[in-house]
């Protein structure tokens, strides 16, 4: 399908919205896999400090994804000035929409996965620890499950408390968020145990993330006794070659792929 047309995932009404502008409109832009086979998909949730959205993390992922035999879709999720939980409730509406609508995009319901990064790896950690399996609503698109088959987590933000990222908190959450606020967004504190098998990857000499974020999730899976997989670089991201990096998350397209 190469039908790229980004899809509003809201339809007429938009949650929240202030316009209607791109920035205002929520939309998953298809990369479909064609064949006849019901196939696993992975959305991708770009980075950018919750301020924007980084384009190197949008559709090169997408494209090298379907290389590999995965559909994939780009989520552009609303970033400031619109602040929590706006981006958190976008992420879960995509998550329902293509489970709602796997028969039309030929998508597994039971194979979808996440891949973020930075600030998008902490949208995506949120969504991992929190969802729902489905409201009781006249809405069917809301009665799907919100819940992510797979995370992938690239040099992810996670913590709101320690080592934490001034930038994405003043943009997600304004000045001054209360410390209950917190506490609920940072992903360490709430991981259980239905949170989806995940794959993490950062590098040591991270300046904008520093890595104990991804240590802080990845001990906390540690404790649940989940499923996880973490691989912990020394160079820094800025000298390798994206399509080298990518490939050392493979494994972790295990989770989807397989079935």
């Amino acid at each position: 399908m190469k039908n790229r047309k980004p899809i509003p995932i809201w339809g007429k009404k938009v949650p929240y919205a202030k316009g209607n502008s791109k920035d205002d409109i929520p939309t998953l832009t298809p990369y479909l896999v064609e064949n006849k086979k019901s196939n696993s998909c992975i959305i991708i949730f770009p980075g950018g400090g919750y301020i924007t959205k980084a384009p190197h993390e949008k559709e090169p992922i997408a494209l090298w994804l379907n290389k590999i035999g995965i559909s994939s879709f780009v989520l552009d999720y609303r970033v400031s000035p619109y602040k929590y939980p706006i981006p958190f409730i976008d992420a879960q509406r995509a998550i329902r929409f293509i489970r709602y609508n796997s028969d039309k995009f030929n998508i597994d319901p039971n194979r979808i996965g996440v891949i973020g990064f930075s600030a998008g790896g902490h949208l995506a950690s949120c969504i991992g620890v929190h969802f729902d399996y489905g409201e009781n609503t006249d809405n069917s698109i809301e009665s799907v499950s919100s819940r992510p088959d797979l995370l992938i987590l690239c040099y992810p933000v996670i913590s709101l408390i320690n080592f934490s990222h001034k930038g994405c908190i003043e943009n997600l959450l304004g000045e001054n968020p209360s410390e209950e606020t917190l506490e609920l967004l940072s992903s360490e504190k709430h991981v259980k145990q239905d949170t989806p098998p995940c794959f993490i990857w950062h590098t040591q000499n991270d300046s904008v993330v520093p890595v104990e974020h991804s240590i802080l999730f990845a001990l906390a899976l540690k404790e649940k006794k989940l499923i996880f997989n973490f691989i912990f670089l020394k160079k820094d991201l800025m000298d390798l070659d994206l399509l080298k990096i990518i490939l050392m998350f493979q494994n972790g397209l295990c989770y989807v792929k397989t079935g």
